[in-house]
C-alpha cells in the first residue's frame, strides 16, 4: 500500500516558547527546503488569523515569495486559504500569480472555516454565513480561472484566467459532498477519528461526479505521524501540540508549543489532563516498523491516494529526523 502512496507535509508554522512568529515563518522555509531534499511530493501551508500559537496567516503570500523561491522541485500550496475570508476574484488573481511565477508547482487548497471568534470574524468582515454559501464561493472562483464566470460581465481575473491551477477540497466531513459535486481531490482529517473519515470517504467516492479538473475521486487523507527510535520517543514528539490543545480548549486562547520535559513536568487540573491524554491518542507513531504497519492500515481502510503529514512539535531536530525515517519508510515501501 505505501508504495503507491504519495506522502507530503502541511506545515501550520506553528510558534514555540522563547521563539516569535518571524521565526516560525523562517522555520517553515528551512522546513520546506529539507521536505524537498526527503523526496515529499508536496508541501502546504495553512491560514489562521489572531491565534497567538500560529504565525501563518496569509498563506498565498507565505507559498509564493518564500517557500516556492526557496525550493525547486516539491509541489507547493495552501492547506488550505479559507475562501469564505476572501473574495473569490482575489484568491484567484493571487493564485493566478503564484501559478504564473512558479508554473507546474502551485497547488489551490480550499477550505470553508471562518474566524474561530466574533470578533476575528468582524475583523475579517465575514461571517459564519460565508462559511454555509462555500460551494457558491468555490463555484466561483473556479469559474474566474477557467473563463466561464458570468456573474460579472467584463471582468477577468488576470493572469489567473486560463491557467491549470490544480484545486483541492478540505473537509473534515460535510465538505466531501461539496468536493464530489465540484469533481475535485478531497482532503480529509484526521486519522484519528477514522469511522468519521471513512463515511465522509464513501460520500465523496459515492457522489462523485467528474470533471475536467478531475476523472475520478482522488482522496488525501491528514493527520500527525511520528517515528523515533522508540515508540516513547515518537510518542513525546506529539506532547507540545497535544499540550496545546488541551491548554486551548480549557483557557480558550492557543499557545506556543513548550517543550516536551516541561509539559510532562507541569501539575494539571483534572480536565487538562483528561483532554491531553486524548491528545495523544490514536495518532500513527512508534519505530519504523510500527509506523509502517499503522500506515499500511490507514491506507488500506481510507483507500488513500495520498498522505499529508501535519505533525507539529517544539523539537525542530526531532521533527526533521521523524521526517527523514519516515520518507525511509516510504522509500522501502517502494
Amino acid at each position: 500500500m505505501i508504495a503507491s502512496t504519495r506522502f507530503s507535509l502541511l506545515d501550520r508554522s506553528r510558534t514555540r516558547a522563547g521563539h516569535d512568529g518571524p521565526q516560525a515563518l523562517r522555520d517553515t522555509v528551512t522546513l520546506a527546503r529539507e521536505v524537498e531534499a526527503l523526496g515529499y511530493h508536496r508541501f502546504w501551508v495553512s491560514e489562521h488569523h489572531s491565534v497567538p500559537g500560529v504565525a501563518g496567516s496569509a498563506p498565498t503570500v507565505l507559498a509564493a515569495a518564500a517557500v516556492a523561491a526557496a525550493t525547486s522541485t516539491i509541489r507547493v500550496g495552501t492547506g488550505g486559504v479559507m475562501l469564505p475570508n476572501h473574495q473569490p476574484l482575489v484568491v484567484a488573481e493571487q493564485f493566478g500569480v503564484l501559478a504564473s511565477l512558479f508554473p507546474g508547482r502551485i497547488d489551490m487548497g480550499l477550505g470553508r472555516s471562518v474566524g474561530f471568534t466574533d470578533g476575528v470574524r468582524r475583523a475579517l468582515g465575514h461571517g459564519k454565513e460565508d462559511a454555509e454559501d462555500f460551494p457558491g464561493r468555490l463555484a466561483e472562483l473556479l469559474g474566474w480561472i477557467d473563463g466561464t464566470q458570468r456573474a460579472h460581465p467584463q471582468v477577468h481575473a488576470r493572469p489567473a484566467e486560463g491557467l491549470h491551477i490544480p484545486a483541492y477540497v478540505l473537509a473534515i466531513g460535510e465538505g466531501a459532498a461539496v468536493a464530489a459535486a465540484a469533481g475535485l481531490p478531497l482532503v480529509i482529517g484526521d486519522l484519528r477519528g477514522r469511522e468519521k473519515v471513512l463515511r465522509a470517504i464513501e460520500v465523496y467516492r459515492r457522489d462523485f461526479r467528474p470533471s475536467a479538473r478531475a476523472e475520478r475521486p482522488e482522496v488525501i487523507v491528514s493527520g500527525t505521524v511520528a517515528v523515533a527510535d522508540t515508540q516513547e520517543d515518537a510518542r513525546r514528539l506529539l506532547v507540545p501540540e497535544a499540550w496545546a490543545m488541551a491548554y486551548a480548549r480549557t483557557h480558550g486562547s492557543f499557545p506556543p508549543l513548550a517543550p516536551a520535559e516541561e509539559i510532562e513536568s507541569r501539575t494539571m487540573t483534572a480536565k487538562e489532563r483528561a483532554l491531553y491524554e486524548r491528545g495523544l491518542d490514536g495518532h500513527i507513531h512508534g519505530t519504523e516498523e510500527q509506523v509502517t504497519e499503522q500506515l499500511e492500515t490507514a491506507i488500506k481502510e481510507t483507500g488513500a491516494d495520498e498522505v499529508l503529514v501535519t505533525t507539529s512539535t517544539y523539537d525542530r531536530e526531532a521533527l526533521v529526523d521523524s521526517l527523514r525515517r519516515l520518507a525511509g519508510v516510504v522509500r522501502q515501501g517502494r
